[in-house]
């Protein structure tokens, strides 16, 4: 029993590890022309200065919960590339989420005034899922918000988000493979490792193989020699992590339970501040009522000022939820 667990355990961390080595060899820094080769690829495109690329990190704000992700904004465009080796249909919310958080990162960056009267111009969103899990899917799909809208309301939906999902396993879209020698060879290699775990039982032989039995030419071999020992930490992770994602996982939930609770205060504060602003009522005066302390009551009055006469209740937490977050 023990070791059926182990091989499950084992089986689900060597899947979420691949995504990473995708983003290794296509999302860093040293690897530009490659990213520049798959977006050209992606996108029918002949760009050659991958200098001017611009990896989004955000101060790993994107980064600690998606690995598997490769984000750049590039030719006025914001492109968010994930690696997916198991099917799921939900990326156009997850992606709506991601890219939502990649924006805001952009509007401070650039000094923007998310709630100014002048119109912010943004890159074009490009959201492309990398497919090359062992369900047979079509080499290419689109995957949509509205799919997960109730099929009456559908149309009448004022938000969609598509996604453009490839499949990248080795037998699959030819003509993107040949545009993109990089996702070729990274395909290639993929593919000989799972036939060697199939052979030779053990992962990390697997990987060992596939490098020393990939041809000499192929461009990202050097790479993966020169990084050997992380792609293999990739690979071969230990079966506690899955136990320590679930754990944090479930850390996650509570904390979004308690701030669930902390919105809920913080609007009942600012409905209580607003009912004492249209009476006219000062700061000090607040203070006293709502035996609340001065830097709360005026942070919360501060902010309420910018949206009167209105005071419109929704915005004003928005605000000061996204204050937070700075």
């Amino acid at each position: 029993m023990s070791n059926n667990t182990e091989q499950t355990s084992e089986s689900k961390v060597n899947i979420k590890h691949k995504d990473r080595l995708f983003n290794f060899i296509f999302g860093s820094e040293e690897n530009k022309k490659w990213t520049l080769a798959l977006y050209n690829a992606v996108n029918g495109s002949n760009h050659t200065d991958e200098s001017e690329i611009r990896f989004n990190t955000l101060g790993n704000m994107l980064y600690v919960s998606m690995k598997n992700d490769t984000s750049f904004i590039f030719s006025a465009t914001l492109n968010l590339y994930e690696h997916q080796s198991t099917y799921n249909p939900n990326m156009p919310l997850r992606m709506m989420r991601y890219i939502g958080n990649i924006y805001y990162g952009y509007i401070e960056e650039n000094d923007y005034n998310l709630f100014g009267s002048e119109l912010i111009k943004l890159p074009v969103p490009k959201l492309v899922v990398f497919y090359n899990g062992k369900k047979e899917m079509p080499d290419e799909s689109i995957l949509r918000l509205s799919d997960s809208f109730e099929g009456e309301l559908r149309d009448k939906a004022d938000i969609e988000v598509r996604v453009r999902m490839l499949n990248i396993n080795y037998d699959h879209n030819k003509e993107l493979m040949l545009a993109c020698k990089p996702l070729r060879e990274y395909a290639w290699f993929v593919d000989k490792i799972r036939k060697n775990s199939g052979m030779l039982g053990s992962l990390d032989e697997a990987v060992g193989r596939a490098c020393n039995e990939m041809p000499e030419d192929y461009e990202i071999k050097p790479f993966l020699r020169i990084h050997m020992a992380e792609v293999v930490d990739m690979l071969m992770a230990e079966s506690h992590e899955i136990n320590a994602l679930n754990l944090v996982g479930r850390a996650e939930r509570k904390k979004g339970r308690e701030e669930g609770r902390e919105e809920g205060s913080l609007r009942t504060l600012v409905k209580q501040v607003i009912r004492k602003m249209k009476k006219e009522k000062t700061v000090d005066e607040m203070i006293e009522d709502l035996e609340e302390d001065r830097e709360t009551i005026e942070r919360i009055y501060k902010t309420a000022k910018l949206f009167a006469p209105e005071y419109d209740e929704d915005k004003i937490v928005e605000a000061l939820l996204e204050s937070d977050k700075r």
